[in-house]
């Protein structure tokens, strides 16, 4: 089942005195924020749409000002809270290129139509991506997202079919 919204970024403090909330950002691309009119807000599982009057970045935190959070206080009420977009307002990926949401609990076979695990997590690596595979027996196996290991990714028939080459195991 496909999410239908994805979160990108965590509010995780208010920003000088007019009510703007500082945001970690979840997106490899921030300036997507830019572009964003409104977004949406989980607060005990429910989400609330809000507008967004104004967009600054600082290092690698987007700065936002949401309208109705007009003080200090306001905007510490929102501190942990998540930020998300619905999937149809979420970029256009290129070609073999995945959202994290879509890969999260997939199995994985071997080539050979092993099942190595589910992907638990992924992360960078710096050089690529890093899925990380829960085997059945709670170990966990890395293996890098580079296209001589990661064979075939199917969102269709959900599973991800991988090549281990040689000192990956």
């Amino acid at each position: 089942m496909k999410q239908e919204y994805f979160e990108i970024g965590q509010i995780v403090n208010h920003f000088g005195i007019k009510g703007m909330v500082k945001v970690n950002p979840f997106t490899d691309d921030i300036s997507k924020f830019k572009s964003l009119k409104s977004i949406y807000i989980e607060k005990d599982k429910k989400l609330t749409q809000v507008e967004i009057e104004e967009v600054k970045f600082s290092k690698n935190q987007v700065l936002l000002k949401i309208k109705g959070i007009n003080t200090i206080e306001e905007a510490e009420n929102y501190r942990g809270y998540y930020l998300k977009i619905a999937r149809e307002d979420a970029k256009k990926l290129p070609k073999n290129t995945y959202f994290i949401a879509d890969l999260i609990d997939l199995p994985v076979y071997t080539d050979e139509g092993i099942l190595l695990g589910n992907v638990n997590d992924i992360y960078n690596s710096g050089a690529n991506d890093i899925y990380v595979i829960k085997a059945s027996d709670g170990k966990q196996i890395l293996l890098p997202a580079i296209k001589e290991v990661i064979k075939e990714v199917d969102l269709e028939q959900e599973k991800i079919i991988v090549h281990l080459i040689k000192g990956l195991l």
